[in-house]
């Protein structure tokens, strides 16, 4: 007796761990975008921020690498940072075609004045959580993301940023 076909419904869609992931990213850039509209930034754009303010001098390969960020879109992202005077890109002493990047005294006013929203957006994002399920959900997020970052098309380099500062100093 033939078996019966199996039903296909949108559970297998709603259910998977992709879309979901998927789902809660927009969410989550929905989240930020709202929070930090008077700022004019992406979360892309605040990472790199951050990177730079965190490591000045720092070269766009490795800045990709420390956000984990595609380097051929990563390009615009400096270029948008550039444009509206939060960074500016200067020679390397070293070698005159890799540019440095650092933060301009507007883009570390922008960085201090914008936190506040950054950390009101990463608060709405688990505020439907209990406390102690959102504890649960960053551990296991942080631990899903190290098990699995090789399996990325960018997987994080943290420690370039490390081995730039080694050089820098």
């Amino acid at each position: 007796m033939p078996s019966k076909p199996t039903s296909v419904t949108m559970d297998a869609v709603y259910d998977a761990p992709g879309y979901l992931f998927r789902r809660m990213q927009q969410i989550a850039v929905s989240i930020f975008v709202e929070e930090c509209r008077a700022y004019d930034l992406t979360p892309v754009q605040f990472a790199a921020l951050v990177a730079i303010h965190t490591h000045p001098g720092i070269d766009a390969t490795r800045l990709s690498a420390v956000i984990a960020f595609d380097r051929s879109t990563l390009g615009n992202v400096i270029e948008r940072l550039e444009s509206k005077g939060h960074i500016e890109r200067k020679p390397s002493p070293g070698d005159k075609r890799i540019k440095l990047l650092y933060l301009t005294r507007e883009g570390a006013a922008l960085l201090r004045d914008i936190m506040p929203s950054v950390d009101r957006a990463q608060a709405r994002m688990l505020q439907p959580l209990k406390p102690a399920d959102r504890k649960t959900l960053l551990a296991l997020l942080t631990q899903l993301v190290d098990l699995s970052n090789e399996a990325s098309r960018v997987p994080l380099r943290a420690e370039d940023a490390l081995e730039h500062l080694g050089k820098a100093g």
